[in-house]
């Protein structure tokens, strides 16, 4: 079986073309192919299949094995290996199916290994607001909300020294409103006008270089702190976005001014897909 490795902002995966439906893997093969000492190592595996309704179909699993989430990066990555492999034209716009439903994706600017890639999300609609978590001593509170998957983002003073697995996996664990299923945990602030984001990813169970949905989660959130965006003349928002290394985009429409009534659309997200490596099992 051949994997394609790619990293979009160093969010990286493993994908297969398994148009011909031959590929069928475990909770425990995914996590063993994930394996970063005794596997090849990945935040997540996606699996390219056949779509009566797009061009194709991505399904995404995390690392240990878990599924049935959007990946905003793991997004951009298959839409580029979907170019790279010659599934899509890659002159155009074009759609694919998600577990959270249809995407749009462009891709910006193409060098080869290196693509930028445009990845339409799915609206967005009923953010909660958390003054405090139950049972956690000290907790400042966020938002919750769905961009494909669960994330919580908290808003912090310096995001570049704070402890996110620690204080990640104790929002994702202990915090009663979240069970049982938990939640992404994704920890903001900003330096030099640009957003700062870095998550905890459930599924990895550590910090990611970067997160796509998690990234979109905290650019709405933003929105809703009272964090000046980029206003454009058609009525969306924008974000300029760092994570650990790389710069992203986040634009969309805002519905909405308090956190009851809000919702988003014509969300996007904006960043860098890159070829790695072909591994051959």
């Amino acid at each position: 079986m051949t994997f394609y490795k790619y990293q979009g902002a160093g969010n990286d995966f493993l994908i297969a073309d398994n148009r011909d439906g031959l590929a069928v893997l475990s909770s425990a093969d995914i996590s063993a192919i994930c394996d970063r000492r005794y596997g090849v190592g990945a935040d997540g595996v996606m699996l390219l299949e056949q779509s009566q309704n797009a061009s194709f179909m991505m399904k995404y699993y995390n690392s240990d094995g878990s599924g049935g989430m959007m990946c905003g990066n793991g997004g951009r990555c298959i839409a580029a290996f979907a170019v790279d492999s010659g599934v899509v034209d890659g002159c155009g716009c074009f759609e694919f199916e998600a577990a959270d439903g249809m995407h749009a994706a462009a891709v910006l600017s193409d060098e080869g290994r290196s693509k930028v890639v445009r990845l339409k999300m799915k609206d967005v609609c009923c953010v909660a607001r958390h003054d405090s978590l139950c049972g956690l001593a000290g907790d400042t509170g966020g938002y919750f909300l769905d961009t494909g998957t669960r994330h919580f983002v908290q808003f912090v003073d310096d995001v570049s020294a704070y402890d996110v697995v620690g204080r990640g996996r104790m929002i994702r664990f202990n915090a009663a409103e979240f069970q049982p299923v938990g939640t992404n945990v994704n920890f903001v602030g900003m330096a030099d006008e640009v957003l700062q984001v870095r998550t905890y990813e459930k599924g990895v169970e550590d910090e990611t270089f970067a997160c796509g949905t998690g990234i979109v989660a905290s650019c709405i959130c933003a929105y809703l702190h009272g964090i000046p965006a980029n206003e454009s003349p058609d009525g969306s928002v924008g974000y300029d976005v760092r994570a650990l290394r790389d710069r992203l985009s986040v634009g969309f429409v805002p519905h909405g001014s308090d956190v009851e009534s809000f919702s988003a659309s014509d969300v996007w997200l904006t960043g860098p897909a890159a070829y790695v490596a072909e591994i051959r099992f």
